[in-house]
């Protein structure tokens, strides 16, 4: 016989009210039963202690005999610590945001490291003349600090050029989209 612990409803309409019992998984929900081991009253609030309430014990001997608990019920018994915490199912496709709304926020964040990669570019420019100072002050061969500077400046031209263009294409993407 394949054991379940599980909510049999009770109460009125509107009025919810549910005992916690071990059924038979093939019984009705709120049928027939083997033993009501707790209450659980949804119309309290989540503070109150009368909320829900469980034979320890007897949770313990039904688990301990193989009934599985339904979703509520397990997490009901993983806050008073008598199974793990289930494992949270993954969310469908219906919970992401639409096409649209994907496209902004792809949008958003493109803007996003657009305005980041100027900033971190011009630290980069003001952190690049202090070592070049440095090694000036030094100075133990002259041909060596020429050649090391020289690829210096191309790299920095090359980053100026790559963030006008970046620039360019954000605009032009603003007019498009307004």
């Amino acid at each position: 016989m394949s054991l379940r612990i599980r909510l049999s409803r009770g109460g009125t309409k509107k009025r919810p009210f549910y005992r916690i019992v071990i059924a038979d998984s093939r019984s009705p929900r709120d049928g027939r039963f083997i033993e009501k081991i707790g209450t659980y009253n949804p119309m309290l609030q989540k503070e109150d202690p009368a909320r829900v309430n469980i034979d320890i014990d007897r949770a313990k001997h039904w688990l301990g005999v193989g009934a599985l608990p339904s979703d509520r019920v397990a997490k009901f018994l993983a806050n008073i610590d008598l199974i793990k915490t289930p494992e949270r199912r993954e969310q469908t496709k219906q919970q992401l945001p639409k096409k649209k709304a994907q496209e902004r926020l792809e949008a958003e964040q493109e803007a996003l490291t657009v305005k980041e990669a100027p900033a971190t570019e011009e630290v980069a420019e003001e952190e690049a003349p202090a070592p070049e100072e440095v090694a000036e002050e030094e100075a133990p061969a002259p041909e060596e600090v020429a050649e090391e500077e020289a690829p210096a400046v191309d790299e920095t031209n090359d980053k100026e050029t790559e963030s006008e263009e970046v620039e360019e294409d954000v605009s032009e993407k603003e007019k498009d989209g307004n």
